[in-house]
């Protein structure tokens, strides 16, 4: 039994929640009577209550977060029904700022901003029957030096099935109007020598995918540094995740980002739009130039995996100025390129446009825009699906020949024709497996764009087939040209070298 519940309900099996393991560690005394239980969206609600009630607890503290505050809502309901005296704390982003999208009633207490020190204070005065006041409580802001670091409560099993959440740093010097890393401006740095002995335990542990949940990682680059020196002098193979601001990369970061071997670093870049009337529309400085010459440099001299994102529906901006980002940013990039959907957070400053430009949201989560004055609720809907099959034949890695055929000159015209062209054979953007889809391109290119059926198989071939395992789709077999074995199956090491070079 456990008189307190730390609840996590995460997106994916292996995500771990680092903001409760936070709590947990600066729960002081309390800390022998506190438990976390882990959880992944889409479970039975009342499966979940009835695991976080068996422990019979005084406190249940859930994190709250915009893949799961539906979850969240529902879960609070049951256990009220049956536990009524059961207190139920809240935290986390989506308790954090107002107008609150999803009704927390029910919640005893609801914790905004940084908890660390305030939900223990709230523990102690719960479990000594103290009175408070207010429901909603202000955290108040730890000082990042004074605070217990969570990774010692990472478990074996965490470090072998999960990845190891960690951050060197809370806040974010810009004033980027669409993220809630804009409230707190000061970016503040935890002491790095504990935080290096604090990964030198994580590692000894087995723990090798680190993702760095910093907003700026390379805003101060001494501090940068000293991380990627603690993980270059590493020799096992590890991974590596930081987000980076895409105009600030001083010649001694790039020294070290050179020395990265591949698959071990990838980099977040969040560009959001190149278009500089729409930075200025959302505060968002940067030097584009700059911003160019880094992608190039990271593009062509370094082996960081990059994931570079756009967002659609910005205020102010039009469907002729995000196809031009996109294709100036391909033109920079052969990595990935993650396009967004605008989503209006509560907490953010996004609404100062919501007359100006007709900017219209969901008010169901994840909040995101419905139409504006630049974009109909049509066009915003086909953008969905552009970007869901951008994800499935572009991101994914699996077409990297073969979508040159479907951009041709004009990267996003051409995936537009092909986003419009497959959704009009599939009505459904979800459950297209990787053959349905090598298909549903063939028949795409061949039949609609009238390219050369045995170009385009052999070229699909190429793609799918750089993948150890993966059979030859039946569909291919009548059209392949230049190694007759394939049409029968019979793909030999010899072949498939022949296959990989073409």
């Amino acid at each position: 039994m456990k008189e307190i519940i730390l609840v996590a309900i995460n997106s994916r099996y292996t995500h771990t929640a680092i903001g409760l393991r936070y709590l947990y560690a600066n729960l002081k005394e309390l800390q022998e009577e506190a438990e976390i239980l882990e959880f992944v969206i889409g479970e039975q609600v009342q499966t979940l209550a009835e695991k976080i009630l068996l422990h019979q607890p005084k406190i249940i503290g859930i994190g709250t977060y915009i893949w799961n505050v539906t979850d969240v809502h529902d879960l609070i309901e049951v256990i009220k029904k049956v536990s009524p005296e059961t207190k139920i704390v809240l935290g986390g982003p989506e308790a954090s700022h107002q107008p609150f999208r999803v009704n927390f009633d029910l919640a005893d207490f609801i914790i905004q901003g940084e908890g660390e020190i305030s939900f223990y204070k709230l523990c102690r005065d719960i479990l000594d029957k103290k009175e408070r006041e207010t429901k909603i409580i202000k955290a108040q802001m730890p000082q990042l030096k004074a605070l217990t670091l969570p990774y010692a409560y990472y478990t074996e099993h965490d470090v072998k099935h999960r990845y190891m959440y960690v951050e060197a740093s809370r806040g974010c010097p810009f004033e980027c109007e669409f993220c809630l890393s804009a409230i707190d401006e000061k970016v503040r740095q935890f002491d790095m020598d504990i935080l290096l002995d604090a990964f030198e335990m994580l590692w000894q542990k087995g723990a090798r995918n680190f993702k760095f949940i910093d907003r700026t990682f390379n805003i101060n680059i001494k501090y940068a540094n000293r991380l990627m020196d603690f993980f270059l002098a590493k020799k096992e193979p590890y991974s590596l995740h930081f987000e980076v601001i895409p105009d600030h990369f001083p010649e001694a970061l790039k020294e070290r980002i050179i020395q990265f071997p591949p698959t071990t670093l990838q980099l977040e870049i969040g560009i959001q739009t190149l278009n500089p009337e729409i930075l200025d529309n959302i505060n968002r400085k940067m030097n584009l130039n700059k911003v160019k010459k880094n992608i190039t440099f990271l593009e062509n001299e370094t082996h960081a995996h990059l994931h570079v994102d756009l967002i659609v529906g910005l205020p102010g901006e039009s469907q002729e100025s995000f196809a031009k980002n996109l294709n100036r940013l391909k033109s920079m990039t052969n990595s990935e390129i993650q396009i967004g959907i605008l989503k209006k957070l509560s907490g953010t400053t996004l609404h100062r446009h919501d007359l100006k430009y007709g900017m219209v949201y969901s008010d169901k989560p994840p909040y995101d825009i419905l139409k504006n004055n630049h974009l109909s609720f049509e066009m915003i809907q086909k953008m969905k699906r552009f970007a869901r099959f951008w994800d499935l034949a572009y991101n994914s890695g699996n077409f990297k020949k073969t979508v040159d055929y479907i951009f041709a000159e004009d990267v996003f015209t051409g995936f537009y024709d092909f986003s419009e062209w497959i959704y009009s054979q599939t009505e459904s953007t979800w459950q297209i497996s990787l053959n349905r889809l090598s298909e549903l391109i063939f028949n795409y290119l061949t039949e609609y764009k009238s390219f050369n059926k045995e170009m385009i198989a052999d070229s699909i071939l190429s793609d799918i087939m750089r993948v150890n395992g993966r059979k030859i789709p039946e569909f291919l077999r009548q059209h392949l040209s230049h190694i007759p074995d394939l049409r029968k199956g019979n793909l030999t090491k010899h072949n498939k070298r022949q296959v990989l070079r073409s």
